[in-house]
């Protein structure tokens, strides 16, 4: 058995204060907690219309004061839009709170659109060029390590300091963030529910054959996160799969939609290519039982070898969500915490 944990985006349901969507992020984090997940993260957008969650730093500070063991972190900080050295501050402090328990999840996406980016940096379009050294310079600075010599921010202090360092990720949906993630003997995680897994086995290959072995990671560590959905029974796992579906569809056309509920987002008249598009991503999830999710799940698992996976739910009723949670932890025996299954 691998560790399972859990990505959430905050995800914006019709008819309800946008709030209500950061609220249940939180809630959902001390039930995953309880159910024996290993980590949690948090993603960032911004002026999206599907997806509220736009500060993960926030986020993660909320959840950690308000859990005990479970990893807290991003999936992920877009560092283009951001100073290295502020995000290392931002993660030391997170540190501070939950000490031994902070991810610092990196991608090099915007997260948004080109106006939003530039809005959030004026230097937005030129800083993915310069990602690799932003990655150099903020893992120095995270961990107390030198910069390079004669680098011009060499005498500058990341602060504060302490016993226990956050744990970096690189993330991404195609290749090139596998080959930053071996080059600095980083674990990789692609969004396999981003691309419907296309380009995933290929990235998680380019990442095995470049690693560079590390201190912490002397061995490739990587994982996928998947969009996952379980019920008690496939047909009611499918009805509740047609919100997604829908927003996932209007993606396709620039679309940011607000998650409908399930009968409605499964009542519009589709076009025949419409109704096609939805069958394909239908065949793209992984849906159905406790049991057929956590099949789906390890087979994705054994054709990579994979160290990790997370699963992100989007459901329009929040009890659905954390029941799919709570059913794919028991099916893939994942133990409560303080408990063992016998």
């Amino acid at each position: 058995m691998i560790p399972l944990s859990v990505l959430d985006q905050s995800v914006a349901t019709a008819g309800r204060p946008q709030g209500l969507a950061i609220r249940n992020t939180i809630a959902l984090a001390k039930a995953c907690e309880a159910m024996g997940y290993a980590r949690f993260w948090v993603s960032e957008h911004h002026s999206h219309g599907s997806i509220v969650g736009t500060a993960p730093e926030v986020l993660i500070a909320a959840i950690a004061s308000q859990t005990s063991e479970i990893r807290v972190g991003s999936a992920g900080i877009m560092l283009p839009h951001y100073a290295p050295l502020k995000v290392a501050e931002q993660f030391r402090v997170l540190d501070a709170i939950a000490p031994g328990r902070i991810d610092l999840g990196l991608g090099r996406a915007p997260g948004s659109d080109g106006r939003t980016a530039y809005a959030l940096n004026p230097l937005a379009n030129e800083r993915p060029a310069q990602f690799v050294s932003d990655v150099r310079d903020l893992q120095a600075w995270l961990t107390n390590s030198p910069l390079p010599d004669g680098h011009p921010f060499a005498a500058v202090k990341c602060l504060p300091h302490d016993t226990t360092t956050p744990e970096m990720w690189l993330l991404g949906s195609s290749d090139y963030g596998a080959q930053v993630a071996a080059y600095f003997g980083l674990p990789y995680a692609f969004a396999w529910f981003f691309t419907d897994g296309r380009g995933g086995r290929e990235a998680i290959e380019v990442y095995r054959k470049t690693f560079k072995p590390s201190d912490k990671f002397p061995e490739p560590h990587p994982a996928i996160c998947v969009f996952a959905l379980a019920a008690e029974t496939e047909a009611e796992a499918l009805r509740q799969y047609q919100s997604r579906a829908r927003t996932r569809m209007l993606r396709d056309y620039g679309v940011f939609a607000q998650l409908e509920a399930p009968d409605v987002a499964g009542g519009y008249d589709y076009t025949d290519a419409e109704k096609a598009r939805l069958l394909q991503l239908r065949n793209n999830a992984i849906i159905g039982t406790a049991e057929q999710v956590a099949e789906g799940i390890d087979k994705l698992v054994r054709a990579m070898d994979l160290k990790e996976v997370a699963v992100v739910t989007w459901a329009y009723d929040e009890e659905v969500r954390i029941e799919s949670y709570r059913l794919l932890a028991k099916a893939m025996g994942i133990a409560p915490r303080g408990q063992t299954l016998s």
